[in-house]
């Protein structure tokens, strides 16, 4: 019954329900996190319990970085908020058909401010298979349908309560998502590896570029640790001043505009390809572009304007603190015209261009910098404007060939989990809707336990 998910005939064994009817068979809810009366901005906390906000829901999964946090007390206060494993949370506005199913590391988190938690207690229906199942395209459109308001979708309980649920048997559920459940263990894989990875790469730019490590040992008299002779060579020994305070020898000041340029390219009428692949602020999280969009040029939203090449960092210019940034890898996207765009103008400064703009410190500079009510924003100059001391041709080169191939790393990496995720978005509605139906399921779910 391809096409026919909600409204086609039923195969042996399956049930259609509604997910007000799964929630209130098996004891769970559909609630909404605490009103902003109950949570205010001063109750946010450096160190404290995760709280899930929209920001926070990726592709079914819950982003951690960036993550806002409150104090154990008010964890306490605003209990009945707590997530559990196998908690379906969603954003009540704007995005609102991605969801992201709680796991066991998070459980005791809040539902936070601006989401919605689906808790389907004893119903008979396997979590997981829930949330795949409300990633099925069809179910996707029915929320956004029925999502109310005239300038931005927002979800209620009653709205979810009435989603169109198809139940199979439980065993057929678990085989589902099992089959479906592999994939995406993988593209998690792939995604820790790709932070340890980054992770080296910023520690490694801040040792030599911010916290000039290798020209405090040689001014020292040392010689720099952990750097190969023919390396730590390349490095002054001695310090300046600046306008950017103590530099080193030889290293001037400049901004990311000396650097890369600025917004180099944008689509016009004339020049816009029949179809583009779109990049939007929401989907782009802490370095990962985690989906794009295909559009019609002509039914492409206004904003879908910036030329993307290879080796350009993006970084959102609207709310800059949820970090919407990233390195791309891939030719022929697009992206929104809420992003500043800054392309190296040496092949050799791509690397140290990204981390540069991306560094935590930065993102919480351009985070304060940002002004404006609803939607506060810095221009794309302000991006640009980001001061840097420039090392040496010699130094940048050698960066380049130390840091390259860990990133070079997390571009295959992340082409993989691409191609996972597509073969995952095949099957899903085929092995949800039945068209495509498992056979042994059984066997399935006995390798997967």
């Amino acid at each position: 019954m391809p096409g026919e998910l909600l409204k086609g005939p039923l195969l042996p064994g399956w049930e259609r329900a509604t997910l007000g009817d799964i929630v209130r068979r098996g004891g769970g809810h559909v609630q909404t996190g605490p009103f902003g009366s109950q949570l205010h901005a001063s109750d946010y906390v450096s160190s404290g319990v995760p709280s899930i906000m929209p920001v926070n829901i990726g592709d079914n999964r819950i982003v951690e970085d960036g993550i806002a946090r409150i104090s154990e007390a008010d964890a306490e206060r605003l209990s009945r908020h707590r997530v559990r494993v196998g908690d379906i949370i969603y954003s009540r506005r704007g995005d609102v058909e991605r969801r992201a199913l709680v796991q066991t590391e998070q459980e005791g988190w809040l539902c936070g401010t601006g989401c919605l938690k689906v808790r389907l207690g004893e119903s008979g229906v396997d979590p997981k298979f829930a949330s795949y199942y409300l990633g099925h395209p069809e179910v996707r459109a029915w929320i956004v349908r029925h999502a109310v308001g005239a300038t931005m979708p927002n979800l209620n309980t009653s709205i979810m309560e009435a989603v169109p649920f198809l139940v199979p048997p439980i065993v057929e559920q678990q085989a589902i998502a099992c089959i479906l459940g592999v994939l995406d263990e993988k593209i998690e894989s792939n995604r820790r590896m790709n932070k340890i990875l980054e992770v080296i790469a910023r520690s490694i730019f801040r040792s030599w570029f911010v916290d000039f490590d290798p020209v405090r040992a040689k001014a020292a008299g040392d010689q720099p640790p952990d750097l190969p002779r023919h390396i730590a060579r390349l490095f002054p020994n001695a310090f300046e001043r600046s306008k950017l305070g103590e530099m080193p020898e030889g290293w001037p000041a400049k901004t990311l505009a000396d650097l890369a340029e600025l917004n180099p390219e944008s689509w016009s009428k004339n020049t816009a390809p029949a179809h583009i692949e779109y990049v939007d602020l929401a989907n782009t999280k802490w370095g990962r572009i985690e989906s794009t969009a295909t559009y019609l040029w002509t039914n492409a939203p206004s904003r879908a304007q910036r030329v993307l090449r290879p080796a350009d960092t993006i970084v959102g210019t609207v709310r800059p603190g949820n970090g919407s940034y990233a390195l791309i890898s891939d030719e022929g996207l697009t992206g929104s015209t809420g992003f500043a765009v800054l392309r190296p103008r040496k092949p050799e400064f791509e690397q140290f261009v990204y981390l540069a703009a991306t560094a935590r410190d930065n993102i919480e500079r351009l985070a304060h910098l940002a002004d404006g009510a609803a939607y506060p924003a810095v221009h794309p100059e302000v991006v640009s404007a980001t001061r840097v001391a420039q090392p040496s041709d010699a130094v940048i080169q050698q960066f380049s060939r130390t840091a390259g191939p860990l990133m070079s790393k997390i571009a295959l990496s992340t082409q993989q989990s691409r191609t996972l995720s597509a073969i995952r978005d095949v099957l899903l509605p085929k092995l949800i809707s039945g068209e495509m139906r498992l056979v042994n399921a059984e066997r399935i779910v006995g390798r997967c336990a």
